[in-house]
């Protein structure tokens, strides 16, 4: 599945989603317009990088992508007005297997560069915190 979002204000945050098996999503994405700072966590329990965070800047000019494994929570957000991103999902989209978390859950502790975001969506306003 191919999918496009845009988004026209600096500061809008997106995520933090993932789905829960047999759904797990894994995802291919790459900023095709404008530029966003990506992040993934590791959700796998077995991992020595469980509940671990990487961040990393995607734009229209780096060409650069990144691979979301369909265990990791992926979120991002806008660093410039008019932004585009273009994502590959190995899996469709489940909304009955669809799970969230906040974008500033303290158990991570990830370092946003716009904070807090200008736009969030009453969707991912309403996430919980991840389970301890």
């Amino acid at each position: 599945q191919n999918n496009i979002t845009f988004s026209p204000k600096r500061g809008t945050l997106r995520g933090l989603h993932y789905q829960v098996p047999p759904h797990e999503e894994p995802k291919l994405v790459r900023c095709t317009r404008g530029a966003i700072y990506d992040v993934i966590v590791d959700l796998r329990p077995e991992s020595p990088t469980y509940k671990h965070w990487l961040g990393v800047e995607l734009t229209a000019e780096n060409r650069k992508m990144i691979y979301i494994p369909g265990e990791f929570a992926h979120g991002y957000q806008i660093l410039m007005d008019d932004t585009e991103v273009f994502y590959q999902v190995g899996a469709f989209y489940a909304p009955e297997y669809e799970r969230g978390m906040r974008w500033d859950d303290p158990a991570f502790g990830i370092k946003w560069p716009i904070n807090p975001p200008s736009v969030l969506s009453e969707k991912d306003e309403r996430w919980p915190d991840y389970p301890a």
